[in-house]
């Protein structure tokens, strides 16, 4: 008696589960719809952009599933594998039949079955057998059919076929869909996740120098298959892609080194790119062999099976030269200090210490700029909470290069980063030169900018004087008194009134017009701003005047043309000062020198997995045009003698019954009819 194992059968369950229809079409669908969810979902973005978006808890359930990559989630990966094996495991199975079956004639089906053909036209012949079937096979050797002959006792069937290859469509089409998910396979990142999972490579999440990065850190030079990034600075060499996994990288060395001799780029009149190209020299590491080469965009490197494709463009660590203004305090003078793109320094003391990190230098700024002075200035009232969305509110359609700008963040002690962006040279603004200092907290924000106006030296230096003036608390005191003198008779109304301009100052030195506006009830709030706006206003003025007196300065004009441009200034700066509370950083960093290093980045990749592609893409159209443009035809004549002559019996069938398939029987029956007719 034989036995067969629980395991076996369970096997056999599987085996049948994977290579079934409805399994496959079930994974097609997932596979759909992961893809249309890739589609419709931006892919590969920051965390904080997508926080933005959609809000911290759509992200993290999103976030659960891989939504950000899910061509390279792992379920993704996985459902593509079992697509791969469900459809081999088909082909397997029904290869062998399909093929047996395109080459049979089916000539052992019997003449009397015919009579249940729908499709089946019966006709005499006076001729004898034999003539009769030469005469049948002739016709169907004119339309192209092939056939057998089975002799039956007396009577003989022809078997005839026409469109077998229509079976191949079918094979053809299934293995292109296991090679174009092979191809889609070895092109993910499910070559390198192998090679962290079953050789223990441990993707890198600290800053270090390449030549400190471990052996566990560093994927193979035959990998198979990758895609990595690549910074070169100029006039710097570097034969190390960067993959990105997970939290971290992983090293991928190449077959050759790249040195980016000069790289150049080409900028539309609204400053953004419109071409770069890097010429580099490309050194064989194993033969020492070089060459140069210009790497273009749409235009790529190919050597020794990696391309390099020219990505885009990044500082290489250009130098830079600032002057720190102090924001806190009454010190005045600026420190000069070095930084270098790409990393960090120390800036302030004791509590204010923070660390910069310098992240970017934008040599062209184009800007939307206005042209024209602004024939009606805008009330201070009216700019209070006035802090700018856009480096430039343009009056008309004008483009400028504003010049330079860099880009920093500041880490506190308390872990809190801001990112920064201050331009280098003053800028007009409504008729104004202001130095713009922009600030947000996330990289998903906008920048808000503080307009600095800059004096007649085209500096910021006396409003930084005047900042540190505001917080010396006897020269508030000073200008509180001046102002009280100025605006009232001695008496008990000029005292209240210099208590009333010192409170205000103090307030307004330690959290601008916020401070005065928070301490009001709120029906009395646009009250106390009209009389504290303008005494903060003419307080300042006359702080100003104090400045430049103790100084030893010349007085600061007030009637005439540069009695109005004097006025202009005070304005901005008072909407300045009124918004540097909100500017939380011990100083202002502004650019004064830089010597720009550019750097090209580059994508690197090895993919074999694109030819493989391009073979499923070829066998997928054969298939799909052998399955709908070839079609079998299958045709049975059973002749057997009858009186004198025979009787001939034909029956014609195709897989697709279609209008075409019925105009081809009508041709064959009128051709039988035709052969026979006497």
């Amino acid at each position: 008696m034989k036995t067969f194992s629980p395991f076996t059968v369970r096997g056999a369950d599987i085996i049948e589960l994977l290579g079934s229809m409805r399994f496959a079409i079930s994974l097609l669908v997932f596979i759909c719809v992961a893809s249309l969810i890739g589609t419709v979902l931006p892919q590969n973005q920051t965390p904080t952009a997508y926080v933005d978006q959609f809000g911290p808890f759509w992200f993290a359930v999103f976030d659960r599933f891989s939504l950000w990559h899910i061509y390279n989630s792992w379920w993704f990966l996985l459902i593509m594998s079992f697509l791969v094996i469900s459809t081999t495991l088909c082909v397997f199975r029904n290869t062998p039949k399909m093929l047996r079956d395109a080459r049979t004639f089916r000539e052992y089906i019997r003449g009397s079955s015919l009579k249940a053909f729908h499709h089946r036209v019966e006709v005499n012949s006076s001729e004898p057998l034999q003539a009769t079937c030469d005469s049948v096979t002739g016709l169907l050797r004119g339309q192209g059919y092939r056939f057998r002959l089975r002799k039956d006792e007396d009577a003989i069937m022809v078997a005839a076929k026409k469109g077998s290859a229509n079976r191949l469509g079918y094979i053809f089409a299934h293995v292109a869909i296991v090679v174009i998910c092979l191809g889609g396979l070895l092109d993910s990142e499910l070559p390198v996740r192998l090679q962290t999972w079953l050789f223990d490579k441990q993707p890198v999440t600290e800053n270090m120098l390449i030549s400190d990065v471990p052996d566990s850190g560093r994927l193979s030079a035959r990998n198979p298959s990758f895609r990595a990034n690549m910074l070169v600075p100029d006039g710097k060499q570097s034969s190390m892609g960067i993959v990105a996994v997970d939290d971290g990288v992983l090293l991928q060395p190449l077959p050759f080194a790249l040195k980016l001799k000069k790289f150049s780029v080409d900028y539309y009149a609204t400053g953004m790119p419109s071409n770069f190209q890097s010429d580099v020299v490309v050194t064989d590491l194993a033969t020492g062999h070089s060459f140069d080469q210009t790497i273009k965009v749409n235009e790529p490197l190919r050597y020794k099976g990696v391309t390099v494709y020219q990505s885009s463009f990044d500082d290489g660590g250009s130098g830079l030269t600032l002057r720190a203004w102090p924001l806190r305090g009454t010190a005045v003078a600026p420190r000069t200090i070095q930084g270098t793109v790409g990393q960090d320094a120390e800036l302030g003391q004791g509590a204010d210490q923070v660390r910069v990190d310098f992240t970017g230098l934008r040599v062209i700024n184009v800007e939307n700029m206005g042209s024209g002075e602004d024939p009606q200035p805008k009330d201070v009232v009216a700019h209070v909470a006035e802090v700018t969305g856009s480096a430039a509110r343009a009056q008309n359609e004008d483009l400028q290069n504003v010049g330079p700008s860099v880009q920093y963040r500041l880490t506190g002690a308390d872990g809190q980063s801001r990112e920064y962006t201050n331009y280098m040279l003053p800028i007009s603004l409504d008729g104004f030169p202001v130095f713009l200092a922009g600030i947000r907290d996330t990289p998903a924000q906008p920048y808000r900018y503080v307009r600095i106006p800059a004096d007649s030296q085209g500096t910021v230096g006396e409003f930084m004087q005047l900042r540190a003036a505001l917080a010396d608390p006897a020269l508030r005191a000073e200008a509180a008194r001046r102002f009280s003198e100025d605006s009232a008779p001695p008496g008990e109304q000029r005292d209240l009134l210099n208590q009333a301009a010192q409170g205000a100052l103090q307030t307004f030195a330690d959290s601008g017009f916020n401070g005065i506006i928070e301490r009001a009830p709120e029906a009395e709030r646009e009250k106390i701003l009209n009389f504290a706006v303008p005494m903060i206003q003419l307080s300042l003025v006359g702080l100003r005047d104090l400045m430049h007196q103790r100084a030893g300065e010349p007085p600061v004009p007030h009637t005439g043309p540069e009695g109005e441009r004097a006025d202009q200034w005070m304005r901005l700066a008072v909407l300045a000062l009124a918004n540097l509370p909100d500017y939380p950083a011990p100083a202002f960093l502004q650019l004064s020198q830089f010597n720009q290093v550019q750097a090209s980045v580059f994508q690197v990749a090895r993919s074999p997995g694109k030819l493989t592609v391009y073979l499923g893409c070829i066998l997928l159209v054969i298939g799909v045009f052998s399955m709908f443009y070839i079609r079998e035809r299958r045709i049975w004549v059973w002749i057997r003698p009858q009186g004198s002559g025979c009787a001939v019996l034909a029956a014609m069938t195709s897989q697709r019954r279609t209008l075409d398939f019925t105009h081809e029987f009508e041709r064959l029956k009128d051709a039988l009819q035709r052969l026979f007719a006497k």
